[in-house]
């Protein structure tokens, strides 16, 4: 299996490796809000010994509603990871949604994330792979919730063909639509990754959204079962997943973009420690 660096940032991913922490915000609200919230998971992170990437997006292109709060958009988002990664020095991780935003934030972000919607986009999936590997960074693709875990071989055989063969795609699981308004993982598929020679990640987060079904808005956001989110963290990392994408929030509830499906930043380090000891458990089995 592939074993993946962010060789300025002295990370890797992948088989043997410690477990790998995404995490942060679900979209920036604030500049403060963004230092607190990476400030806080960095800490955890470096005291629990685990390699940490901070998580925001700067839009959020595919809100159910129009109304609905996307971020500060490219030039402000930018700006406030830059300060982030700046101030806090850790790497940044956060969404592309159109291919000419590729070049301005591989300047600043280490992991280029293609949301799971978009997985398929080939003019997006191209740009962003060959301006985030000229930028030294990696792809963090999430499959989307339209495919099989094995036919996310088309994405990454796209990635390796724009590149010139160069491997640098973490692909991540984020469940499959099952019915309406739901969503499942199945903890095999992530194996079935794996065999394409990628690391993978969960995106326990996303994982537990009801799409279009929160009761709140009559259906014009996504609704989520928080209380599901540890135990798919903690079950895709017993079935081999190499890292966790996880959004936390001081206060979940109040949230601008998926509430429903955050986790409170207070229990960070109480979940990070189990997934710990069940990364290191289960690859000593």
């Amino acid at each position: 299996m592939a074993v993946l660096k962010l060789d300025r940032w002295n990370i890797a991913i992948g088989d043997g490796q410690p477990l790998t922490v995404i995490a942060g915000l679900n979209v920036l609200e604030d500049e403060a809000l963004a230092l607190d919230t990476g400030r806080r998971l960095k800490a955890v992170c470096e005291g629990l010994g685990l390699p940490y990437v901070f998580k925001a997006s700067f839009d959020k292109a595919n809100r159910s509603s129009i109304n609905s709060y996307r971020g500060p958009g490219l030039e402000k988002g930018l700006a406030m990871l830059r300060a982030v990664k700046a101030e806090l020095d850790v790497p940044i991780c956060t969404d592309i949604h159109e291919p000419d935003q590729a070049e301005p934030l591989a300047e600043i972000v280490d992991l280029l994330q293609i949301p799971a919607f978009l997985c398929r986009q080939t003019d997006l999936v191209v740009a962003s792979a060959r301006a985030i590997q000229a930028a030294g960074g990696l792809l963090h693709v999430k499959k989307g919730q339209f495919l099989a875990p094995w036919d996310a071989r088309n994405i990454v055989s796209k990635v390796r063909e724009a590149v010139d063969g160069a491997d640098i795609t973490i692909l991540c699981e984020r469940g499959v639509s099952f019915g309406y308004n739901n969503l499942v993982v199945d903890m095999l598929g992530i194996g079935e990754m794996k065999k394409l020679g990628c690391p993978v990640t969960i995106d326990a987060t996303h994982a537990v959204q009801l799409p279009g079904a929160d009761p709140r808005t009559g259906g014009a956001s996504t609704g989520g079962r928080r209380e599901g989110v540890a135990v798919i963290a903690k079950a895709a990392v017993v079935s081999g997943a190499d890292g966790v994408f996880l959004e936390f929030h001081p206060d979940p509830d109040k949230a601008l973009c998926d509430g429903p499906s955050c986790l409170p930043l207070d229990g960070a380090e109480a979940l990070l420690r189990q997934l710990k000891a069940l990364h290191e458990v289960s690859r000593a089995a």
